[in-house]
């Protein structure tokens, strides 16, 4: 597996290593060990999810309040998507930046999402699955909408007509109102503060 770091720090985007044959593809989706040597600690999934989407269907952005914090491990296992992570960490270097990923089963690449880091994507094909491992189990009101189009963060989504979207989404809150209502984590994030209590 080649695992480069994005713009945004903590963040990595996963591409694994491929076996071609007459058969097909088998590739490993996600290797904890190597993972964890990147990001520089454990990550044990506690949770997975999946999303089917129609074309043109817009979800995002998404992060959950630390307190409990959640790191993902995204990956596309049909169709595809245009995937944006956003760093919302008030204090990072990198407040604000983003970095785009093409994610699909043909290359296999997968993105690592760390806690206080917002999340969306959207989908290019219909019938899209998208699978999300995750660090914590879902807590009810932790989570973080962001409005996708806020000016503040002007995301070059891709899309050419308006998107499908979930009326929470539509709605959701600016970048700036999260902030003052406290709502974004700060950086840097403690590891313990981070993880799941047991």
């Amino acid at each position: 597996m080649r695992v480069s770091e994005t713009v945004v720090p903590g963040a990595f985007v996963i591409t694994p290593d491929q076996l071609r044959d007459e058969r097909g593809v088998f590739y490993e989706g996600l290797r904890a060990d190597v993972l964890e040597c990147a990001v520089g600690r454990p990550f044990t999934p506690r949770q997975i999810n999946y999303s089917t989407s129609r074309r043109n269907t817009l979800r995002g952005l998404h992060s959950v309040t630390v307190p409990p914090g959640q790191a993902k491990y995204v990956s596309c296992v049909r169709g595809a998507v245009h995937d944006v992570v956003v760093d919302l960490r008030v204090g990072s270097p990198a407040f604000g930046r983003h970095a785009i990923t093409r994610l699909d089963p043909a290359s296999g690449s997968s993105v690592f999402v760390p806690e206080g880091v917002g999340h969306g994507f959207l989908a290019l094909e219909d019938r899209t699955c998208v699978c999300y491992v995750l660090s914590t189990v879902h807590v009810p009101g932790t989570q973080i909408d962001i409005d996708p189009f806020d000016p503040e963060l002007a995301l070059p989504w891709g899309f050419r007509e308006p998107p499908l979207m979930s009326a929470k989404d539509a709605g959701a809150t600016s970048v700036a109102k999260a902030r003052a209502r406290g709502l974004l984590a700060e950086w840097p994030i403690p590891a313990v503060q981070a993880r799941h209590p047991d």
